[in-house]
C-alpha cells in the first residue's frame, strides 16, 4: 500500500501542510509516524481530503465533518447521504436567514444613500442635515446588525470561543487578504477592546459598510473562527471582531490593537 509524507500529500491533494497538521489535531485525518518521527499518511488520505474539502464547501462545521467521516467509515453510502441531507437542510435555513439580513442591510444602505444624496444645507452639520438623523421609510433611525457567524446546530451561543484556529488560505492569497483588511482597517478612527476582541469605529459611510460586510463574509469562508458583527446607524459604523484566545496574534496582525 502506498504511503505519503506530508509534503507529498500536500502536493498531491493541493492542501497546505499546515492545514494537514491542523486536520490531524482536529481528528479529521490520521497519520502514522516513522521511527524518526515523520508523519506518514495512508493511501486513502487523498480521497478523505477530497471529502473534507467538499464538505467545507457546503459550509459544514468541523464537528459536523468529523461526524460525517465517522459515518463514512462504516462503508454505507446511504447512511452518509441521510446525514448529509439533514446537515444541508440546516445550511439552507442558515443561508436563507443570512440572505434576509443582507437584504435588510442593503435596503437600509439604500435609504441612507438616498437621503445623503439630496442637497446639503449651508454651513455646518446640524440636527436636521441628515448626517446623523437619516431615517428609513418607517420614520426613525434603525440600527442594522450583520453577523456573518452563525452557530452550528446544537452548538452553544458563542461557538467562536472554542472554535479550532486554522486558516485555509496560504501564500499569495493570504498576503492579498491581509492587505485588503489593512487597507480598510486603516480608515478606522478608533479601536477599543471588547470581550474576546476589538471594535473598530468608522465614519458612517455606506460604501465602506458594504466593503466591510463583503470582506467579513469572505473571511468566514477560510477562517471560520472569527466572529464579525457590523453595526450601522446613520450616525456610526462599527465592526466588532472576536476570536478564540489562541488566535489573538492573528487578530492583532489583521485588525491592529486597541488604542
Amino acid at each position: 500500500m502506498r504511503t505519503y509524507r506530508i509534503s507529498q500529500l500536500a502536493e498531491r491533494s493541493g492542501v497546505p501542510a499546515t492545514t494537514l497538521r491542523f486536520y490531524e489535531d482536529a481528528e479529521l485525518l490520521a497519520a502514522d509516524r516513522t521511527p524518526t518521527g515523520y508523519r506518514v499518511y495512508g493511501e486513502d488520505a487523498v480521497e478523505r481530503l477530497a471529502f473534507i474539502s467538499s464538505a467545507k464547501l457546503l459550509g459544514l462545521a468541523l464537528e459536523e465533518i468529523r461526524e460525517l467521516l465517522d459515518v463514512r467509515e462504516e462503508g454505507v453510502c446511504a447512511s452518509v447521504r441521510a446525514r448529509m441531507l439533514t446537515l444541508v437542510a440546516d445550511r439552507i435555513q442558515d443561508t436563507d436567514g443570512r440572505i434576509a439580513e443582507l437584504r435588510a442591510f442593503t435596503a437600509h444602505l439604500a435609504g441612507v444613500h438616498a437621503e445623503l444624496s439630496g442637497p446639503a444645507p449651508a454651513g455646518a452639520c446640524g440636527p436636521d442635515c441628515g448626517c446623523t438623523t437619516a431615517s428609513t421609510a418607517a420614520g426613525g433611525p434603525v440600527p442594522v446588525t450583520l453577523s456573518p457567524t452563525r452557530p452550528a446546530s446544537g452548538s452553544g451561543t458563542e461557538p467562536w470561543r472554542d472554535a479550532p484556529v486554522a486558516c485555509t488560505l496560504g501564500g499569495a492569497e493570504l498576503g492579498e487578504r491581509t492587505e485588503q483588511w489593512r487597507t480598510l482597517v486603516a480608515r478606522a478612527g478608533r479601536r477599543e477592546e471588547i470581550d474576546g476582541g476589538l471594535r473598530l469605529s468608522f465614519p458612517p459611510d455606506a460604501e465602506l459598510a458594504g466593503q466591510l460586510a463583503a470582506l467579513a463574509t469572505a473571511e468566514q469562508g477560510c477562517c471560520a473562527f472569527f466572529d464579525f458583527t457590523l453595526h450601522l446607524t446613520p450616525a456610526s459604523l462599527q465592526l466588532s471582531v472576536r476570536a478564540p484566545q489562541s488566535a489573538a496574534g492573528m487578530l492583532a496582525d489583521l485588525f491592529g490593537v486597541p488604542a
